[in-house]
């Protein structure tokens, strides 16, 4: 009897602990497909790195030096000597997205700016001279752009191409001496132009994405005006500019572009 007894009580326990565990257990919720849960509908800002690529072609810099000098006319021929500027970018940008609902298309608007260390040197004859010679320089510091961009979305992750417009901050020098004279001609310039480009992007988490980028800057061809702070001369050269840049940014999403 005792036996039996104490089967019972087994019994009743395991009864009443069973629904008690079967509620600790948690839920199996039906999984949500990852496209359904990631929206690039979103405003963001962040910041990139990377290279830049210039090609500057300088046009006439040997009859700026030698006319300056010696007086109009007295040059024959053109010289263009061809620069090509790299460097670190650095910089960050700004924009908003919009993910359309019944497709994976995204279409968005980005303004970006970008500090650069670009710049390059070549020496030039000067065949009037002793001879002589003068270092031409190319260096551009600025970069900003804004641009649209329309991509398709795969889960988390973005292809898009975008195009705009861009400018380029820019300075040129040619130094050296003439007939044993100093010179120091000088030029600033700020140049609009436009840009086309491309890349994918990567959200990782809830509100930050990653892409990788490359973009290609069209200045085409603009008059220089160089002045030499030395001797008082100023004057003319061509420079035809283009910019070939690769980066990769971070993005942090202030809205949308999450779970």
């Amino acid at each position: 009897m005792r036996k039996s007894l104490f089967a019972n009580i087994a019994i009743l326990a395991v009864s009443m602990a069973a629904p008690a565990f079967a509620a600790d257990l948690p839920l199996k919720t039906p999984a949500v497909p990852f496209a359904e849960r990631f929206n690039w509908t979103s405003c963001y800002a962040g910041a990139h790195l990377g290279g830049g690529f210039e090609r500057s072609d300088i046009t006439d810099p040997v009859q700026l030096v030698q006319d300056s000098f010696l007086g109009a006319g007295t040059t024959t021929g053109v010289t263009t000597v061809s620069q090509q500027p790299s460097g670190a970018v650095i910089g960050g940008q700004i924009g908003c997205d919009y993910q359309f609902t019944a497709s994976s298309v995204v279409v968005g608007v980005q303004g970006s700016a970008s500090g650069t260390t670009m710049k390059s040197s070549t020496s030039v004859g000067l065949p009037l001279g002793n001879p002589d010679t003068a270092l031409v320089k190319a260096n551009t510091d600025f970069l900003p752009s804004l641009t649209a961009r329309l991509g398709y979305a795969v889960d988390n992750f973005l292809f898009y191409g975008k195009g705009g417009v861009a400018l380029a901050g820019s300075k040129y020098d040619v130094t050296g001496s003439f007939t044993g004279l100093p010179f120091a001609f000088e030029g600033l310039e700020n140049r609009y132009g436009w840009t086309a480009g491309g890349g994918v992007e990567w959200g990782f988490s809830q509100h930050w994405s990653t892409s990788l980028e490359y973009d290609y800057y069209q200045f085409g061809n603009a008059n220089i005006l160089m002045s030499d702070g030395i001797n008082g001369f100023s004057g003319l050269v061509n420079v035809k500019q283009t910019v070939q840049v690769v980066k990769l940014g971070l993005n942090f999403h202030v809205t949308g572009a999450g779970w």
